[in-house]
């Protein structure tokens, strides 16, 4: 299966002019066409603005640390990942895995502002409340999360600041209840009463949540997605009035086209007055991939996507013309590959709960990651496991590790970490090394290995993933076991992952994973 593009990746280096590690970044040239999605990744619940001539994207991330995630482009349609905002979540000790497990928690949906030079990021918890960090700069650092609104069931925060100064945060409720307005303290660090319900229609405007709020031409806008994750449409309210009462239009929905339950983002303006609309579309094991419509304005209420002159609902675009943008296209992507040569990990990277940092390290071994297994019963159950998402529909990823350091009990390898997670492995018992693969419960056993390193493979192609192995240095790579399918879970789609955990205790095992390389095996369609 790998065995083709070995050679390609024994001269990484040298192709690394074309193929960059921050995600085979190529050489600048203008494209007039853009085509969707701009992302082929679980950047769920985008939000997005512009600040000058550089646009930054926040995502939910959940359980996932660091979290909140913050991407940036030139030209709303080629992103890299910038880093993140949320280094730790600290607010329960569940996020460390200790007494249990926060799978599926976490940040839910963010919201991103800048006001009177400060960086604003707004997010929400199910089960501790609404939370705010702040930065001068995008690439931080940023504050310590401050409790806007503290208890639970509370979801979809958005802050405003209003031509006269008076500040207001707009959120739901978990299970998308009303839409609630409060007024809030002008640094955005409190909110001032109980809040309003200025949203309510179950029966028209069923499971309404991710509200966005803007003003324009004297009118207050929210931007809020109704009728669910996977089906729903995207509506618009407005009023002159920021309390209301609002009349609303559904603005985006699927209609003819494949693009299902097209909604819940941002409206963003390029400096020239374009507007754009960037949302979320539910794409199965993929999670929530991000789309770009154009928006037009017509007796001042927007219309999304492509729509005929007098319609008030549009469909998404598989094309469309670039936005307005200083500069020349870069074709960059968000970053994917790492050779592990730096003193701290790529952006790409993200642990599946809060990391234990005495059981990794860049620094012991130069050029390795290692990682010091901890005590767990299977994967799920174990921390200091390493992610990314995935950001192609099909991709091939791979790893190189070097086992010497492993010891009885010790299960590593890679993986798609999800509810039902798979994944290929080796483990040392009775002084010897044995690959597996599992999948849930099931567990297949391989070969034995008798070499010192090894290289592991997976590779995905729509909603399945196939592993393999190689013994000689990537000359040759042998399957093991059926295609296993992945799915979305927890609120999110399933990740290429690193491992390493022991089910006999003892912290005097490690393992070295000398590089992780990702390669597309379809070209995204914007580069």
């Amino acid at each position: 299966m790998f065995g083709r593009r070995m050679y390609l990746l024994a001269a990484f280096a040298v192709a690394s002019r074309l193929f960059m590690l921050n995600g085979f970044a190529q050489e600048s040239q203008t494209k007039d066409v853009y085509r969707n999605p701009i992302l082929f990744s679980d950047y769920s619940d985008p939000d997005v603005i512009r600040d000058g001539d550089n646009y930054y994207l926040v995502a939910s991330s959940f359980h996932f640390v660091p979290g909140l995630p913050i991407l940036k482009s030139t030209d709303l349609v080629h992103w890299t990942i910038l880093g993140h905002a949320l280094p730790r979540i600290t607010i329960n000790p569940l996020y460390d895995m200790v007494g249990g497990n926060r799978y599926g928690r976490g940040v839910w949906a963010p919201a991103i502002r800048k006001h009177n030079g400060l960086f604003y990021i707004y997010f929400p918890t199910p089960d501790e409340g609404i939370f705010v960090v702040t930065a001068p700069k995008i690439e931080g650092p940023w504050s310590k999360p401050a409790a806007v609104i503290a208890g639970p069931g509370l979801e979809d925060p958005c802050p405003f600041w209003d031509d006269d100064g008076k500040a207001y945060l707009i959120h739901s409720r978990t299970g998308a209840g009303p839409l609630i307005l409060h007024r809030m303290a002008p640094d955005g660090m409190s909110v001032l009463d109980e809040g309003k319900e200025i949203v309510r229609d179950p029966k028209n405007l069923p499971t309404l949540e991710g509200p966005k709020l803007y003003k324009r031409n004297g009118y207050y806008y929210i931007f809020a997605p109704f009728g669910g994750v996977s089906r729903g449409p995207q509506a618009v309210f407005r009023s002159s009035s920021i309390y209301g009462p609002y009349e609303y239009r559904v603005v985006l929905a699927q209609g003819s086209t494949a693009i299902n339950g097209p909604h819940q983002g941002a409206y963003v303006e390029t400096p020239d007055g374009q507007g754009w609309f960037v949302h979320f579309q539910s794409r199965e094991a993929h999670g929530r991939i991000v789309h770009l419509e154009p928006v037009r304005w017509e007796d001042d209420w927007p219309v999304v996507g492509q729509a005929p002159k007098g319609a008030t609902t549009g469909e998404p675009v598989s094309s469309w013309e670039m936005p307005h943008h200083v500069g020349p296209v870069t074709d960059v992507r968000p970053q994917t590959s790492d050779e592990f040569t730096g003193a701290e990990l790529s952006p790409q990277w993200e642990w599946n709960h809060n990391p234990d940092d005495e059981h990794w390290s860049l620094t012991k071994r130069p050029g390795y990651l290692r990682l010091i297994p901890m005590k767990a019963d299977n994967l799920l159950d174990a921390r200091n496991t390493l992610t990314q998402q995935m950001q192609d529909e099909a991709f091939e990823f791979t790893v190189r590790m070097d086992l010497q350091g492993m010891q009885n009990g010790v299960h590593a390898g890679i993986g798609m970490l999800e509810k039902g997670a798979s994944g290929l492995q080796v483990v040392q018992a009775d002084g010897g090394w044995e690959l597996q693969i599992f999948h849930a419960s099931d567990l297949v056993k391989g070969p034995s290995v008798k070499g010192k390193t090894i290289i592991l493979g997976l590779k995905v192609e729509g909603n399945q993933v196939t592993y393999s192995y190689s013994l000689d240095e990537g000359k040759s790579f042998r399957r093991l076991g059926d295609a296993i399918p992945i799915a979305f879970s927890w609120w999110k789609g399933s990740r290429p992952s690193l491992f390493a955990y022991t089910v006999a205790g003892g912290d005097n095992a490690y393992v070295d994973f000398d590089w992780a390389r990702y390669m597309p095996l379809k070209q995204n369609v914007n580069q």
